[in-house]
């Protein structure tokens, strides 16, 4: 369908690519992987005729269609989106048109030859217009449209009344619906909520074209694709399989070619020994030219770098109280839309969770509530003791100073860390070396993501709130978060479409949808797993019988309830304990005030009897206020383990 030779391109002095060669099939799904810069858009650019290589030639297949997703949004008209998505279809708006002339012709007078000629096009045409979906455009139109996130109400909606998100996703829909030969995709999945990506990736898994793609979404590529096409400090590299796939394969080419070296290392170590042993000793000048030369022929080994872990060890925050955060009959409403009438939800200390569900369902709503930056009309959010929070969103990064240099970025938050911890951090987010350097303004959408979250975890808060962080950051980058987050030790809620950065982060799933929450005790795939059975359980008639009988479901319910009724006998004695420890806390912390205060009174400082009775009692309060938040986290500790026990004790019976 499509054949690439030896492509190359550059701009100015920088080369993207040379040499690149590619053959797509008309099934063939090609990820087009590499870092920020290095070409991919280029490559899309020059394959639809967009931009001419340097060097290299493309050909197609004779009428071959080719349909491109830029990342920008391109100009709309201002008709209704379900109107702009019809007429776009192009192919069957063309065979539609011809086969209404061949009809009105045959209803004149026609000799047979003629006749028989245009009824077997006719045939022809209509074979065609039905493979397309033609007798059907308008449902197909709509189900392209419902499965990237549009409601029935949206059908009619003005596209200039779309924000850019929404019009990007109509974008693709338009694009889906002309059904070309060829869809090339840059980063199709940027816009989409987790929803609508499982339903798109399933969609172009029944593709009848080809599609080239790129895509930070490793799930997204792993499910996908079947082929990769990256783009390494400008050298194509190709892998006929997926993502994962494509990794092993160049660990474990980076492990030989790291064996490689470390031998050519040592016969180049070797043959400098000889040459430096011998280099002014006559009778062997011709021994020691002959090596040096050798040497300077020598065409070095070098190791690709792969994505390293996170090596910085973060600031632990300091532990909070067992509840984090609790909505109370939360009522939240836009206009006349109710969001949410009335939740009720208890965010414990250690929870790691992510809020998922259609978009539209007020995930990033109840995020925002939970961080206590939007307003309800009615409820209580209550924080619990010593918690801080700390609200990650996309306009953090405007927040940062355009001005300063990444160190001195990071020194708006802490002045403590040496220079060489704030290297080392850095370093773990991927600005290695001089990039430290490097001013605010400077920056990628990426990188300033990347900093913005560094600068998060530099001193974390202890309850972490997080919407949408893996926006505008590359793979490598994703995997740095994921990294972070999975070794943070404070309390954790967000919003991602990165499946594998859910899966390998939380262990709370919440799912949000029609103005409820659910919650899942376990990683996304247990989410998956119990959804997909929820959905397949079968609907009975009154005269039918489930298969679990109604003595199991009792036997079920009683154990779940000796199980609660166990957990609540042990921890209650503690909560109450827990309860007056932070009461006594609260209590010796107004009294430490008091105390602190009277340091200021004059009157008091010239009566030295009394000073030694202050501070006296000042010390004593210290030291007991120690005490007792050591119990307290010893307290909260136990409380904690007996809750999680009882977690794992009722998946273990409802599994």
């Amino acid at each position: 369908m499509l054949n690439i030779s030896n492509l190359s391109k550059s701009f100015g002095l920088r080369t993207l690519f040379s040499g690149l060669s590619l053959s797509v099939g008309g099934r063939d799904r090609v990820a087009v992987l590499g870092p920020n810069g290095c070409g991919k858009t280029t490559l899309f650019e020059i394959i639809a005729g967009n931009i001419a290589p340097d060097e290299g030639v493309i050909t197609r297949q004779r009428g071959m269609t080719v349909g491109y997703l830029k990342q920008d949004v391109e100009p709309f008209s201002n008709k209704l989106l379900l109107e702009e998505i019809i007429g776009s279809c192009e192919k069957t708006g063309a065979l539609k048109a011809r086969i209404d002339a061949i009809v009105l012709k045959l209803e004149g007078t026609l000799d047979e030859a003629e006749k028989s000629s245009l009824l077997d096009e006719l045939g022809d045409l209509q074979h065609r217009f039905e493979l397309l979906g033609g007798n059907d455009i308008e449902h197909h139109a709509k189900v392209i449209l419902c499965g990237l996130g549009f409601s029935e109400k949206d059908f009619l909606r003005p596209l200039n009344s779309l924000s850019g998100g929404w019009l990007m996703r109509a974008s693709l829909a338009r694009l889906l619906a002309i059904n070309p030969d060829l869809l090339l995709l840059d980063e199709p999945t940027n816009h989409l909520d987790l929803e609508s990506c499982i339903w798109f990736e399933n969609y172009l898994m029944r593709y009848e074209g080809a599609v080239l793609l790129t895509s930070h979404d490793r799930s997204f590529l792993n499910k996908v694709t079947n082929k990769i096409l990256a783009i390494e400090n400008g050298k194509p590299v190709c892998f006929n399989g997926n993502y994962n796939g494509y990794i092993e394969m160049r660990q474990k080419e980076a492990e030989k070619l790291e064996a490689a070296a470390q031998r050519q290392e040592k016969k180049i170590a070797k043959e400098m020994e000889f040459i430096e042993r011998f280099r002014y000793k006559a009778t062997k000048a011709r021994q020691v030219q002959s090596r040096l030369k050798m040497l300077a022929k020598v065409e070095r080994i070098e190791v690709p770098r792969m994505t390293k872990k996170v090596n910085f060890s973060f600031a632990e925050p300091q532990p909070g109280g067992r509840e984090v955060t609790t909505l109370k009959n939360i009522h939240k409403s836009y206009g006349e839309t109710a969001v949410y009438s009335g939740i009720e939800l208890i965010i414990e200390r250690g929870d790691k969770i992510a809020l998922v569900g259609p978009n539209g369902a007020g995930k990033t709503t109840l995020l925002k509530i939970l961080a206590g930056v939007l307003p309800f009309e009615r409820g209580e959010r209550v924080l619990g003791y010593k918690v801080e929070t700390a609200y990650y969103a996309q306009h953090q990064l405007e927040l940062l100073n355009p001005a300063n240099d990444l160190l001195s970025e990071l020194r708006r938050v802490s002045a403590e860390p040496s220079d060489r911890q704030l290297r080392s951090l850095l370093g773990a987010f991927l600005f290695v070396g001089d990039d430290v350097y490097k001013t605010v303004s400077v920056l990628s959408g990426g990188e300033k993501a990347r900093l913005a979250i560094a600068k998060m975890l530099l001193k974390p808060a202890n309850f972490i709130l997080m919407d949408e962080p893996t926006n505008h950051l590359d793979i490598a980058s994703r995997e740095v978060l994921t990294d972070a987050l999975e070794e943070y030790s404070g309390t954790l809620c967000f919003i991602t479409h990165d499946r594998l950065l859910i899966n390998q982060v939380a262990n709370k799933i919440i799912e949000v949808k029609n103005g409820n929450i659910k919650i899942y005790l376990g990683d996304y795939d247990y989410y998956t797993e119990k959804r997909a059975e929820n959905e397949a359980a079968p609907i009975f008639s009154s005269g039918s019988k489930p298969k679990s009988s109604s003595e199991d479901i009792k036997q079920r319910k009683h154990k779940e309830a000796r199980l609660r009724n166990d957990y609540f006998r042990r921890s209650n004695p503690l909560k109450d304990e827990i309860e007056k420890t932070e009461e006594e806390i609260s209590r010796l912390e107004e009294e430490k005030g008091y105390i602190e205060a009277l340091y200021a009174d004059e009157t008091k400082c010239n009566d030295g009897a009394a000073m030694v009775e202050v501070t006296t009692r000042h010390q004593q309060v210290l030291g007991r206020i120690k005490a007792l938040e050591a119990r307290w986290e010893q307290l909260s500790m136990q409380d904690e383990k007996m809750r999680q026990e009882l977690a794992e004790a009722l998946r273990s019976l409802n599994d």
